[in-house]
């Protein structure tokens, strides 16, 4: 795939997937523009990598990271929105500050970015919104009911940005299971044997391992080419098979 001349703006992009992410459009001759709440690690000394210290839930810092992008490109062609954030908790004992995080982050910056994106998209000649969900948009597991919301809501966005903006914006919702990012690392962290959660995850992945951010980002960069010119208000998961079988992949004995 060839990105040559092309300008790639991608949230959370300073780690995980969103950093897997940049680094594959850059690798085939994108323009990226990383927006990150994140300090700039500034990866690259090299024109065709600009990142810029961001809130992506907050409209006012948007408004100016993407007039900074253009600033710099003069043009936008694709978004990619994946910053996200994780929290534990059921509907009784989520704080109301802990759910307006998560769907300030994981879905009103997806809002957001695609408000002031979407029309410098448009300008450009058309191109291409990637919205980063998850397999728990169609899967779940206790006390993730604020994150579970906002990865399921991600998918109705993606159908509405779509059909609103077709044809000359395509817009699809990439749906990871368990990947190999901090994120996650922190998760595994919490618990007691993080080793033995490690395994339970490998093993409800019938592919027989958890993923990684570049197994994710391959897929994005996909739907961003020419190729995946018909796909648009859809889903692709990209989760090892995880939720294909019933009670985990274990054989029988």
């Amino acid at each position: 795939m060839d990105f040559k001349n092309k300008t790639v703006v991608i949230t959370g992009g300073g780690k995980g997937i969103g950093e897997a992410c940049a680094k594959v459009f850059y690798d085939d001759g994108a323009n990226v523009a990383i927006l990150d709440k994140d300090e700039p690690a500034q990866l690259y000394n090299d024109n065709r990598w600009f990142e810029v210290q961001c809130d992506v839930a907050d409209e006012a810092q948007v408004k100016e990271a993407v007039a900074k992008v253009m600033g710099h490109f003069g043009a936008i062609h694709y978004l990619v929105n994946n910053a996200g954030i994780q929290r534990y908790g059921t509907v009784t004992d989520t704080t109301v500050d802990e759910w307006d995080i998560v769907m300030n982050v994981n879905l009103k910056s997806y809002f957001l970015c695609a408000k002031h994106i979407i029309p410098q998209i448009q300008s450009a000649g058309g191109g291409v919104v990637v919205n980063v969900a998850s397999v728990q948009a169609f899967v779940s597991q206790r006390n993730v009911a604020a994150y579970t919301t906002a990865k399921t809501a991600i998918l109705g966005l993606t159908r509405s940005i779509a059909i609103d903006f077709a044809p000359s914006v395509r817009c699809v919702a990439v749906c990871p299971g368990t990947i190999d990012t901090p994120m996650v690392r922190k998760s595994f962290s919490m618990s007691p044997d993080p080793e033995a959660v490690l395994q339970e995850c490998i093993d409800m992945h019938p592919i027989g391992r958890i993923g990684t951010p570049v197994d994710v980002a391959e897929v994005v960069k996909f739907v961003c080419d020419d190729k995946a010119g018909f796909i648009t208000g859809q889903y692709i998961r990209v989760d090892g098979g995880l939720g294909i079988t019933i009670n985990g992949s274990k054989k029988a004995d």
